[in-house]
């Protein structure tokens, strides 16, 4: 049954939970103006659409059959697959069933829809989902939180009342810009760790490369969440409570997985896979206050020393910590866990993209080569602003390789979507999958395309007719309200390191790329990531 349910979660996680989206400023306004103009019952659309019985609708009986038995169209399908093949049996919308305790849901592969949906989410979105973090918040360790859950688990007023205060901090680019050295630092020590972990003979890197990189993940979210180096990338680290919190955060990602994708008892008994996420949310919990604890004494020290840091030299956690010292833990940990798989992810699909597709490496070096003119040559603001080929290859080795399958929102009011009435407090999963490969889209969809999303200085506006045609087909990281409040520090997170990596090798994947990801709670890598790095001279 496990394939069923990966169909509830398309959600993203850091996207917050996977960053702009790609409206322009007027169209931005047009979706403001209009947000609240959901159609009335007395509205001409909304007469004219069919009834919401009248919705294409998946049988109990038969899905169970085509999942669970042999032979069955849909058994041992990975969720990507699964999703098209119901897609071919049922169209473009359609009504899945309540099962097992979970929800009814609707799901829509019209792009028309997603625009409908997003307009009509309210100030508060409703996005499902995080069923296991907000038992630990709200029931496990409800004593610590008292009613302060974060940004992850929660929804309406508590949700916008967290919101509200970490906005000002995380989405501001001055804020951001505090961050190139020590991001700088970091990605140098990835070099060296690649370094040190390829094949003296072939330069390939070992079958668990994705380990490394998820350790220049935490290490480089680390810095912001916690401002602090954990010394991941430095060969062997012993440091218990990084090991543990490096742990806790791999079985996190897991056991959520299982528990939340696949049929389970976990809200009805204290199942040991329960117990065993349970333990490794309160793991996290416990070292990220301790490290904020540490940042509270050095304040201190620094303060009782007469050092006062002008506004704009104070880094993320200093400023939440003037705000609210639980509020300050607890985005540390949301950033913990919401940043790590997810960005590595999106690093290695970007990696992917450009080692199959030398030719845009190349150009993507020259460009690099201007803002590094040597390989350890250190980024600044100014430079990184002059890299629109680096954030091209990022955009577009999203399309290729999706971070997830599609997004979903509970609507806020009655809509119409695809001729049919929908009401209010409908779940509604919206899949893109179809159209990031659609030549309707995205002209030449099959390839590797950076340059579709390279603007026109001259007029302002997109360059040459590879252009995306809808902007609710592409948003990665969200949208609205509730688009990933993380986004400014993961860009910022992948350019750097991908810069870094490009300016000092010639990266190469010599082996089968298909199947290249799976589905868990997001897409991750499915094979060996057996990169090549062959040093270049300076």
């Amino acid at each position: 049954m496990a394939e069923m349910f990966k169909l509830t979660r398309a959600l993203p996680l850091f996207q917050g939970q996977k960053i702009a989206s790609t409206l322009t400023a007027s169209q931005a306004k047009r979706w403001q103006t209009n947000a609240a103009a959901a159609p009335s019952r007395d509205d001409e659309e909304w007469q004219q659409a069919r009834p919401f019985e009248d919705l294409p609708r998946v049988g109990s009986i038969d899905l169970i059959r085509k999942i669970a038995l042999p032979g069955g169209k849909y058994k041992n399908k990975d969720v990507d697959e699964l999703i098209m093949c119901m897609r071919e049996d049922y169209g473009d919308i359609f009504y899945m069933p309540a099962l097992f305790g979970r929800r009814a849901i609707l799901t829509t592969h019209n792009p028309k829809d997603f625009e409908v949906v997003f307009r009509h989410e309210g100030v508060w979105p409703n996005r499902p989902g995080s069923d296991t973090l907000r038992y630990h918040r709200e029931t496990h360790s409800k004593e610590f939180f008292q009613g302060i859950e974060g940004l992850m688990p929660t929804q309406g007023k508590n949700w916008g009342d967290f919101r509200t205060i970490v906005n000002p901090v995380l989405m501001q680019p001055k804020n951001v810009r505090l961050y190139y050295k020590k991001m700088s630092l970091v990605n140098q020590e990835f070099v060296e760790r690649i370094k040190a972990i390829r094949d003296a003979q072939t330069l390939e890197a070992p079958d668990n490369f994705i380990e490394h990189i998820n350790r220049w993940t935490l290490e480089s979210v680390s810095v912001v969440a916690l401002d602090k180096q954990l010394g991941l990338l430095k060969g062997s680290c012993t440091d218990e409570k990084v090991l543990l919190l490096f742990k806790s955060l791999d079985d996190f990602f897991d056991i959520t997985a299982d528990l939340e994708i696949k049929p389970s008892l976990w809200r009805y008994l204290n199942t040991p896979k329960l117990k065993q996420l349970m333990k490794a949310f309160d793991n996290i919990k416990d070292v990220t206050l301790a490290y904020v604890e540490e940042a509270v004494a050095r304040l201190e020290e620094e303060s009782k020393q007469g050092i006062v840091k002008p506004e704009n030299e104070q880094s993320v956690l200093e400023k939440l910590l003037k705000i609210d010292k639980k509020v300050a833990t607890i985005m540390a940990m949301d950033m913990l866990m919401a940043g790590v798989d997810t960005t590595s992810s999106t690093f290695t699909a970007a990696l992917l993209c450009l080692a199959l597709n030398p030719e845009k490496q190349e150009k993507l070096r020259e460009e690099v080569r201007e803002v590094l003119p040597n390989k350890d040559s250190e980024f600044t603001e100014a430079s990184m602003k002059n890299v629109p080929y680096l954030r091209a290859c990022v955009k577009e080795s999203q399309r290729v390789y999706p971070l997830i399958v599609g997004n979903s929102r509970v609507t806020e009011k009655d809509c119409v979507l695809s001729g049919y009435r929908v009401p209010a407090n409908t779940f509604v999963s919206m899949i893109p999958l179809g159209s990031l490969k659609s030549d309707e889209y995205f002209p030449r969809s099959s390839e590797f395309l950076p340059e579709r999303w390279i603007r026109n200085t001259e007029t302002k506006s997109q360059a040459n007719s590879l252009k995306l045609t809808n902007p609710f087909v592409f948003l990665p990281f969200g949208f609205g309200p509730r688009m990933c409040v993380g986004k400014r520090i993961v860009d910022m997170e992948l350019e750097l390191g991908l810069a870094r990596l490009i300016r000092n090798f010639k990266i190469e994947f010599n082996h089968p790329a298909e199947n290249a990801f799976r589905s868990a709670l997001i897409n991750v890598p499915n094979i060996p990531l057996k990169f090549k790095f062959t040093d270049l001279s300076n």
